[in-house]
């Protein structure tokens, strides 16, 4: 699930898509307008699932894909090697999603957890 908006109501912090992934900007820089032509836009990102740096050069005028993001919490029901059955707290649905290596030695049963959902792929953001 995606909507749209034009490259010059992007902020810092807030996500697009590129190369249908979510990613989160870090950077954005406007050069001016040319003689004949229009501003441009550099967009300097991060994926949200792959962790990969990407940048895209946009007229500030272009329509880009920015992803619904959903921001749930969750309980953890156990934790099996580099997965976590996860229950969510509002839906009582129970899945298993991968543990980023950062937050590994952090999580525990019972915790809750927050964790977003974007693009039909899940991750958890913080205990």
């Amino acid at each position: 699930m995606w909507t749209q908006a034009e490259v010059r109501e992007l902020k810092v912090g807030r996500y697009m898509l590129i190369d249908d992934e979510p990613c989160k900007i870090l950077s954005i820089d406007t050069s001016k307008p040319g003689k004949h032509g229009e501003a441009k836009s550099r967009i300097d990102a991060v994926g949200l699932f792959d962790g990969k740096k990407r940048s895209v050069v946009h007229p500030v005028k272009h329509k880009i894909q920015v992803p619904m993001i959903d921001k749930r919490k969750g309980q953890i029901l156990a934790i099996m090697g580099d997965e976590a059955e996860i229950m969510d707290l509002e839906t009582f649905e129970n899945f298993s999603m991968p543990i980023d290596p950062e937050l590994k030695d952090s999580l525990q049963a019972g915790e809750e957890v927050m964790y977003m959902v974007a693009m039909g792929k899940r991750k958890i953001t913080r205990v």
